[in-house]
């Protein structure tokens, strides 16, 4: 799922193994949506796992293609994402790691972050996950930093909702871009998502 370099960039996951030749390159959602939709089931299992960290998630979404538009496939994630049991949640939330910061961002700004995560995953044992889709980059240690600190005074379970809606949130915006994101060879590259 998403990683970060000890700079706090936003690292790449590795890439899911090859949609079959026989489908030719997306190149628009439409094509791209029908890619996954006749990608073998273990190749659409990775690339969705890049989404949303739970095994059972993945398996599900793959297991109920084809899926006619991106609204449906939106759909069906969010379904299996409220469907999740306590331990796939703790799987997913497992998978997850600090928000990155964007390249540039100074280094008193990711010692900030560092210590804020700490302080919260410690609290609350699973990394601080929050959806950024929609904010521009500059917002980001804002919407971070107070996210953690708005947070930090929720009680544990209460918390582990906010996180499982915010998860919700995220795998929703990488899929999207999952399905906008092709690589030369026609397989699904996985995409670089700043939480």
């Amino acid at each position: 799922m998403s990683s970060e370099s000890a700079a706090g960039s936003p690292t790449t996951f590795s890439a899911a193994p090859a949609i079959p030749a026989t489908v030719p390159r997306p190149r628009d959602t439409a094509d791209a949506l029908a890619c996954l939709n006749a990608a073998p089931a273990e190749a659409a299992e990775t690339s969705l796992l890049a989404c949303c960290g739970s095994r059972r998630w993945a398996q599900r979404l793959a297991a109920h293609r084809p899926y006619p538009t991106l609204d449906a496939l939106l759909a069906a994630a969010d379904e299996a994402g409220y469907d999740l049991s306590g331990a796939d949640l703790d799987e997913a939330l497992a998978d997850e790691a600090a928000p990155a910061l964007p390249p540039g961002t100074p280094p008193a700004a990711h010692t900030a972050l560092r210590a804020a995560h700490d302080v919260y995953e410690s609290r609350f044992g699973h990394a601080f996950v929050v959806c950024l889709a929609g904010h521009h980059p500059e917002e980001y240690l804002d919407r971070i930093l107070g996210g953690i600190r708005a947070r930090l005074g929720n009680e544990p379970e209460e918390e582990r909702a906010v996180a499982a809606d915010e998860l919700r949130r995220l795998a929703r915006a990488r899929l999207a871009r999952l399905v906008g994101t092709m690589n030369d060879s026609g397989g699904f590259s996985s995409p670089s998502v700043a939480v």
